[in-house]
């Protein structure tokens, strides 16, 4: 509850700040107080509103499907890790220190929610309907684009596979309860910390280049920045506190850019700005989108189904964690209904070296979290303590309805133990969730689709892509052209 008092005072304070602050240049555009129920009246505000509550319900319904789904969907984390290595723990040994620990630990949790809710308010304020749509649709529409990779294309966190990477987040008692609900660590790709911000940044480029101008003249060029410099602190802090891989910046680019250009051609539409929602829909155009879209569907589809297919197959050999001695990493187990249990395996597949278990509800945990790490002999005295000797399984049934537990796994130090452990974790919530995850993706593959077709379209009639305008418009232009 506490953090969620910071959070709604954060928001009181900074949110009249942000505006006043980044309308210092441009006072004459200033929405004045008497007129905000008018203008969020007039210029439909309130469907702005619906659509963050429209997230939200979105974001549960996916999160409920993330676990369930991973005892088949599997992981690609030692694919990334054979790429990459061990370069972001290289950044946090490098850097590490308790006070920027505590800073970006409050920026990744504080500033981003904040970023995403005051950039709508501050384009709203300064009386600028067109992008307060468009940043308003952005962490709508790019959280939807991100769903089939966090559901198919599993990567871990660098801590639960680097050894001797902390989970920099977990390290403070009054966070961890707030993380285990809403941002478990659980998957890595692609950073929504780098798609979310970055899709603002792309907006606000080609919303000005459409109009002819340049970002340094623009009147939001301050608040440009400022989205700029927390998107670069994002960039750290996810590799710093032992979230993201680096390949998990460029996908966050990509991510955002797809939602950017999708938000940006459709916009006008939905604004009625070249007259009817559909005008200039035609059965032909129809069939034509539905021909070309449906294929980019179809094979992205048919990636997700070979992804599954893959994983299932190569199940039993499969590491969920890797550890090093004296590393304590964490598996969050969802809640569960009433009457309803899951079925936990932990194996130990080392040779040599024990693994210690503790299952614990999260709230219990948040006394071993106080002293900026996890505290394992405390953790074990709070929870349900159990030893893995090498080459054993334990299999924990858990029964407890409505909260959150972690499996905690720690691997001692001993010099006759291996250097690091391996460990595989298949979570089975007896309810196969594939059909829910693959509707709820749905939406991403189209958006995909269309984009890619848009593009190609511009390309081919020789216009700019950046260029929002309805395809009807294009032969109304030509003609125009023509006659001239």
């Amino acid at each position: 509850m506490d953090l969620y008092i910071i959070m709604g005072g954060m928001i009181l304070v900074l949110t009249p700040v942000i505006c006043w602050l980044f309308t210092r240049q441009q006072s004459e555009h200033r929405v004045p107080f008497k007129s905000w129920f008018s203008e969020f009246k007039q210029k439909r505000y309130y469907l702005h509103a619906l659509g963050y509550v429209v997230i939200i319900g979105w974001k549960a319904m996916t999160d409920k499907l993330n676990e369930p789904m991973k005892h088949r969907t599997g992981h690609w984390t030692e694919w990334v890790y054979g790429l990459e290595g061990e370069l972001t723990k290289w950044i946090q040994d490098a850097f590490r220190n308790d006070w920027l620990t505590d800073f970006l630990n409050f920026h990744y949790l504080f500033i981003y929610l904040f970023l995403i809710y005051v950039t709508t308010v501050y384009y709203a304020f300064s009386g600028d309907r067109d992008m307060t749509d468009k940043v308003t649709m952005n962490y709508l529409l790019i959280y939807a684009i991100a769903i089939p990779y966090y559901l198919f294309f599993n990567v871990e966190v660098t801590s639960s596979w680097i050894p001797g990477m902390e989970a920099l987040l977990y390290h403070d008692g009054s966070y961890t309860g707030f993380y285990a609900s809403h941002d478990p660590l659980d998957n890595a790709v692609p950073s929504l910390h780098i798609a979310i911000p970055f899709g603002i940044l792309m907006l606000n480029y080609l919303h000005v280049k459409e109009q002819g101008g340049t970002l340094r003249e623009w009147r939001h060029w301050r608040y440009h920045v400022f989205v700029l410099v927390n998107t670069v602190l994002f960039m750290f802090s996810v590799l710093y506190l032992g979230i993201h891989w680096f390949i998990d910046i460029p996908l966050g680019l990509i991510v955002g850019a797809i939602g950017a250009l999708f938000i940006h051609y459709l916009q006008p539409r939905i604004r009625n700005d070249y007259g009817p929602m559909f005008k200039g829909v035609s059965q032909e155009k129809v069939r034509r989108h539905f021909l070309v879209e449906g294929v980019v569907v179809l094979l992205l589809l048919t990636s997700v189904l070979m992804a599954v297919n893959y994983q299932e197959e190569h199940a039993d050999e499969r590491i969920s964690f890797q550890l090093g001695q004296g590393d304590t990493t964490l598996e969050i187990l969802q809640p569960i209904d009433a009457g309803s249990h899951v079925t936990s395996n932990i194996t130990n597949l080392n040779e040599i070296g024990t693994m210690g278990v503790v299952v614990i509800v999260v709230e219990a945990s948040v006394p071993a979290m106080d002293l900026g790490f996890i505290d394992w002999e405390h953790l074990v005295e709070l929870g349900e303590h159990h030893t893995v000797a090498p080459q054993t399984t334990l299999s924990l049934n858990i029964t407890t309805p409505n909260v959150y537990h972690y499996i905690a796994m720690n691997y001692d130090l001993n010099e006759s133990y291996e250097s690091e452990l391996h460990v595989r974790v298949l979570s089975d919530y007896g309810d196969d969730k594939m059909l829910q995850a693959v509707a709820l993706s749905l939406p991403s593959m189209w958006i995909t689709g269309f984009v890619l077709f848009r593009l190609y379209r511009l390309k081919k009639e020789g216009r700019s892509w950046i260029d929002s305008t309805p395809s009807y418009v294009w032969a109304e232009s030509s003609g125009l052209d023509e006659e001239a």
